[in-house]
């Protein structure tokens, strides 16, 4: 694979366009878990077992992703995993029944967790380039395709496009959009590590399964926000289609402007006090939120809890990428494997919850949750290394002229 040199802008650009994609597919089947439910004649059970599935081929994706990348670099990862992922979203309301559905969302889970993790090993090399703090502008991009998803869900409901349509379209859309920036990627010897490609994945310990269980419980939250956001206004609050999706939409615009500002205030604060202050501010805003059930605090207490959890992931990513005596890739890709076990369990503990006693009760979980996140933070923090800069290790320094 050629080393085309590639400025940090460009990559900047390239990075940015692919967290977007990757939000806006994801949101694409968050707007959607609605049709999917009524189609296939689901209960919140058997929509978690969906959810399950997607959860467990991200997790066996992530085993072998950080192989992956130290072996070819980001780029080849990039393309096998987003096609993938257009792919089974197009075919996804063409499952011929329950299990076919099930290996659709697994294959779907599969492709997505392991772009996650190459797109965020070059998103650290960027950042590292850059000599300061921008993985949250990173993760607002991801955001922001999430607003874009939800809001072209919301308009296509509205003007009574078939759902199927809407999927394929955003498929098609999504890509073109990373075989554009593919191009301007980074070189392999940014993102691999020939000496790291042939061990064996290993379960995360220490520090990394320490900042893993924070990034589980942080990812059980934002993804009960993806996953069951507009289900909780169309079942609990009785709000139509419409409304529903721009619930989900107030979160994923916050979290898009909180974290185009989150490298600012990381760069003030520090990543210890931001990530504590974010975990606060969600966890009071979910709290407020589901005590009052009303239409219109809802979409404002979704925003919120937007703002809160927009720099959870982004800090412990990085943080994760700077923890000494493990690559980045790895580092993420621990992480990121526990995350997804906490993210993976937590569908159907709310699914579960939910069919017991309320959605709204099961909810209380996000709650709970970003509060254990702010109660680690100072112990997990204290244990990394510094924040991006020229001190960095594991990538080439790269000018920025």
């Amino acid at each position: 694979m050629s080393s085309t040199p590639v400025s940090p802008q460009a990559a900047r650009f390239s990075t940015n366009s692919l967290f977007f994609v990757c939000g806006l597919l994801f949101a694409t089947w968050g707007v959607h878990v609605p049709t999917v439910k009524a189609l296939y004649a689901l209960s919140d059970a058997g929509l978690s077992w969906l959810m399950l599935s997607a959860g467990v081929g991200a997790l066996l994706g992530l085993s072998q992703v950080g192989q992956m990348v130290a072996r070819y670099g980001t780029r080849p990862v990039i393309w096998a995993t987003g096609i993938g992922m257009c792919i089974s979203l197009a075919v996804l309301l063409f499952a011929p029944g329950y299990p076919a559905l099930l290996a659709v969302l697994f294959v779907y889970g599969l492709c997505n967790g392991s772009f996650d993790v190459a797109m965020n090993a070059e998103a650290v090399a960027v950042e590292h380039a850059y000599r300061r703090p921008i993985m949250s502008s990173f993760h607002g991009f991801f955001s922001l395709g999430g607003f874009a998803g939800a809001l072209a869900g919301s308009m296509t409901a509205a003007m009574g496009i078939a759902p199927w349509l809407h999927l394929a379209g955003s498929a098609v859309g999504g890509f073109v959009v990373i075989a554009v920036a593919s191009r301007w990627m980074l070189p392999p010897e940014a993102t691999h590590s020939p000496e790291e490609a042939g061990r064996t994945w290993s379960l995360p310990k220490g520090i990394i399964l320490l900042i893993g269980v924070m990034g589980a419980l942080g990812m059980v939250g934002e993804g009960a926000m993806y996953d069951w956001s507009t289900l909780y206004m169309r079942d609990e609050l009785h709000s139509t289609q419409q409304i529903a999706a721009l619930g989900y939409g107030a979160f994923s615009v916050a979290m898009a402007l909180a974290r185009f500002g989150g490298d600012w205030v990381r760069a003030r604060l520090g990543s210890s006090e931001a990530l504590r202050l974010s975990a606060w501010v969600a966890a009071a805003a979910m709290t407020l939120t589901l005590v009052l059930g009303l239409h219109w605090t809802t979409l404002l207490g979704f925003a919120v809890v937007g703002l809160g959890f927009a720099n959870v992931v982004p800090v412990l990513f990085s943080a994760a990428a700077r923890v000494p005596g493990v690559t980045p890739a790895k580092g993420i890709a621990g992480v990121s494997a526990v995350g997804y076990v906490g993210f993976m369990m937590g569908p159907p503990v709310i699914g579960a919850i939910a069919h017991r006693f309320s959605l709204s009760s099961a909810l209380f979980i996000v709650a709970l949750f970003a509060m254990a996140v702010a109660l680690l933070t100072r112990r997990a923090m204290a244990q990394v290394g510094e924040e991006p800069g020229a001190e960095a290790v594991g990538l080439p320094q790269m000018s920025q002229d």
